[in-house]
């Protein structure tokens, strides 16, 4: 049965998630990961002082009250900067990279070694 981009797209993420729950699985046992198409016009950044990409690949929100903390990746963001599969899934791997960082107050570096060598 033929998959839709959408849930390739999904399995890039639990690809880069499971490549981290070895070292980090204890740390993101509680963390819920989801996909979104694009972030929400919040999130969209404008003018001098953003930088070149104002347009965030993921977000990561720290548990609050009864909210678990989470990680969102944006697929359209991220397909549209990538000029093939193979590219697409580095970028979500880093992406996911960053994202954990960001929630764990880490370095992407201290969360994947490698991660650094494919910039």
């Amino acid at each position: 049965m033929a998959r839709s981009r959408s849930e390739r797209f999904d399995d890039l993420v639990l690809d880069a998630v499971d490549r981290l729950r070895p070292q980090w699985g204890k740390q993101l046992s509680a963390v819920e990961f989801a996909v979104e198409d694009v972030p929400p016009l919040s999130e969209l950044g404008d003018g001098p002082g953003l930088g070149p990409d104002p347009i965030p690949f993921g977000r990561a929100d720290a548990a609050s009250g009864q909210n678990p903390a989470s990680i969102v990746i944006y697929r359209r963001p991220l397909e549209a900067r990538s000029r093939d599969r193979e590219t697409l899934g580095a970028m979500v791997h880093d992406t996911v990279v960053e994202q954990v960082a960001t929630l764990l107050g880490v370095s992407p570096e201290t969360v994947d070694p490698g991660y650094d060598d494919r910039r």
